[in-house]
């Protein structure tokens, strides 16, 4: 293992709409060969469908849909004298944050028929009201690591 200092961990610039480094993370994570425009397209373009759909602030919208979906805990594999355990382990802030939009866009993407804008607005629409398919994916991994509770000691 390097004996090295760390990088400094890179942030990126705030998006240019809604001035948020939330949006820009998600941006980047919705991003696809490098073709940052058509990502950029694809997510204002999902605002705008919130904004037709609730009639409310798109930004307050994707905030409680992010906070919705962003676990707390989570279970690791950890091998321990031949036999793996799942340890139940808290989750980083900004972890939590990257699994959470992970799992929306890749709901998103999993949905057949409809343009990925529509599709991804139609996932944080239900995620911001706590229900769909990525806070039932929250829940699951929340109830894993309960379920894992006794093999929190060797955390």
């Amino acid at each position: 293992m390097s004996r090295r200092n760390k990088p400094p961990k890179r942030i990126p610039d705030q998006d240019p709409i809604y001035n948020s480094q939330d949006v820009a993370k998600f941006i980047n994570r919705l991003m696809r060969r490098g073709k940052k425009s058509i990502a950029q397209r694809i997510f204002y373009n999902c605002m705008d469908i919130v904004k037709e759909k609730t009639k409310e602030d798109p930004m307050e919208v994707f905030q409680k849909a992010m906070k919705n979906i962003t676990p707390l805990v989570e279970v690791k594999a950890k091998r321990i004298g031949g036999s793996t355990y799942q340890v139940p382990t808290e989750v980083r802030a900004d972890r939590g944050v990257a699994l959470g939009s992970k799992w929306i866009i890749d709901i998103a993407k999993s949905k057949s028929g409809k343009a990925m804008d529509e599709k991804l607005a139609l996932e944080i629409l239900s995620a911001s009201n706590g229900e769909g398919a990525a806070v039932k994916k929250r829940e699951d991994t929340h109830k894993m690591a309960e379920a894992n509770k006794a093999f929190a000691h060797y955390r």
